[in-house]
């Protein structure tokens, strides 16, 4: 079961990149956003209903629902499409692979879990990919590479991810179940990106073009609804660190549809760099292959 699950994010979040691109530049990226995780909202709510397990949530906890839906369902995808207007997907898929560094880092933080010396060595040969990348140290930020500014809102939305899903575990530890979890989160989401949209005056209309709509059904649906329960289930069963090994491989695929389809060109920069991200997060998380190996994940 647990192997199911971690093929299905890989193979779904692998594809998701590609479905965000063919959205950026159509309408704003809140607007994009908000109807995406309003239609999985919707969609998770009425599951939980017919199958009889739509639970009550008490107050307290949209302490941590609120934050979590702010961190995982609105802010971090805001930095991620913003990115996108600068990047391929592919190149933001991979960045996005840093989601193993920042869990290592805010589970010492939320969770006083203190990474080893293996997990810092490899958040170290991580964050020289992302350097290199740039082309940070070789003339200047950008300078031969990709563009920094996507890169650094690519990384900003990854750390907002990585927070939601430590607010996700505390939720959980304080009383309530994924599921309901996970679908208050995204009412709150939601919630933010209509605030944000009424106070700067812009309105909630969407684009007609069959295109967009294709991708905001399957970024809302197995994108959110499938995936993001996949994902914090395995968050709470192995762990955060080793389930953030799913954005390890997804990259893999998101890269081969950027190529095919987006016309990525590749420079030195960008291979060395991708390859010292995938290899900084394999040296941190060897442990997952040998989960893997025993059929554990």
């Amino acid at each position: 079961m647990l192997a199911a699950l971690f093929l299905a994010v890989v193979l779904i979040w692998g594809t998701t990149w590609f479905a965000i691109h063919v959205q950026v530049g159509a309408t704003r990226p809140d607007v994009a956003i908000f109807w995406r995780f309003l239609i999985a909202a919707l969609t998770m709510g009425a599951w939980l209903a017919l199958s009889g397990r739509l639970r009550r949530v008490p107050a307290r906890l949209h302490g941590w629902l609120a934050p979590m839906g702010a961190c995982m369902f609105s802010g971090n995808f805001l930095a991620i499409y913003d990115a996108e207007t600068l990047l391929s997907s592919g190149m933001v898929s991979v960045i996005f692979s840093m989601a193993t560094l920042f869990n290592t880092l805010n589970q010492w933080l939320f969770f006083r879990r203190r990474p080893d010396g293996r997990g810092m060595a490899g958040g170290c040969v991580a964050i020289l990919g992302v350097a290199v990348m740039t082309g940070v140290g070789q003339g200047g930020m950008g300078h031969g590479g990709i563009d920094a500014r996507g890169a650094g809102l690519a990384l900003f939305g990854t750390f907002l991810f990585s927070c939601g899903n430590m607010l996700s575990r505390r939720a959980a530890a304080a009383g309530t179940d994924l599921p309901n979890a996970v679908f208050r989160g995204m009412l709150w989401g939601c919630l933010f990106l209509a605030v944000r949209l009424l106070a700067t005056g812009h309105g909630f209309a969407a684009p007609a073009d069959a295109a967009w709509i294709a991708a905001l059904l399957y970024l809302a649906l197995p994108g959110s609804v499938v995936a993001f329960l996949a994902y914090l289930h395995l968050v709470h069963r192995i762990g955060a660190d080793r389930a953030a090994y799913t954005t390890i491989l997804s990259p893999a695929v998101a890269l081969i549809i950027s190529v095919a389809c987006e016309g990525t060109r590749w420079t030195a920069n960008m291979t060395l760099g991708i390859a010292l991200i995938l290899l900084g997060n394999l040296v941190t998380f060897a442990r997952a292959d040998r989960l893997l190996r025993r059929g554990t994940v």
